[in-house]
C-alpha cells in the first residue's frame, strides 16, 4: 500500500460500520439496500472530512500561541 490515512477516511471502515448498523436496523424492521449503504459510506467520509477541516480552523483561531520558530 502507498501511504496511510486515518481510520475515519477509510471507505472500508465506514462500510463495515454501516453494514453493522444496517444489520441492527434490519432486526428493528428497517431495510437498507446495498446502494443506500454505499451512499451512506460516501456521505460519512465527506462529512468527517468537513468536520475535520472545521475543527482545524477552530483550533487555529482559538489557539493561545503563535505558529513559528523559537
Amino acid at each position: 500500500m502507498d501511504g496511510s490515512k486515518t481510520w475515519y477516511r477509510s471507505k472500508t471502515v465506514w462500510g463495515a460500520l454501516i453494514a453493522v448498523a444496517a444489520s441492527l436496523l434490519q432486526v428493528a424492521g428497517v431495510d437498507l439496500t446495498p446502494e443506500v449503504q454505499s451512499d451512506l459510506a460516501d456521505l460519512a467520509i465527506a462529512f468527517t472530512g468537513a468536520i475535520g477541516g472545521a475543527l482545524s480552523i477552530y483550533g487555529r483561531i482559538s489557539a493561545q500561541a503563535l505558529i513559528g520558530r523559537k
